[in-house]
């Protein structure tokens, strides 16, 4: 996958916005407020951090060497991802697995709203 293909497939979700808060080449795209997904656009090879449940985290970086840790982020709720070499529907379940933990962390009020758009 590429900078554009993670930038539709996330824009398609609802309630989501692209912010660059940080610098003008780490992307971060959010859901209400709430970042899900950080991409540092200039990175090469191209690497995305995701919010991730614990548990799954462990297993996933024990079995997949591009899988760790985000960097300057809490290790425990979120991976760094370097695309290459995995298998888009893998990169795509993180994308979801993300945005859902997220979006379920917001308030019920702006559930509904961002589920009415």
């Amino acid at each position: 996958m590429d900078t554009n293909e993670i930038l539709d497939y996330c824009l398609a979700k609802k309630g989501v916005t692209e912010t660059f808060p940080f610098d003008n080449e780490t992307l971060v795209m959010k859901v209400d407020t709430k970042m899900f997904l950080l991409m540092g656009l200039e990175r090469q090879p191209l690497s995305i951090n995701v919010k991730t449940d614990p548990e799954w985290s462990a297993e996933l970086r024990e079995r997949h060497p591009q899988i760790t840790g985000a960097f300057h982020m809490n290790k425990t709720h979120w991976n760094s991802v370097s695309v290459d070499g995995l298998k888009r529907e893998l990169i795509l379940k993180l994308i979801d697995h993300s945005y859902d933990l997220v979006f379920k962390s917001l308030t019920k009020k702006v559930q509904i709203k961002i589920n009415n758009l």
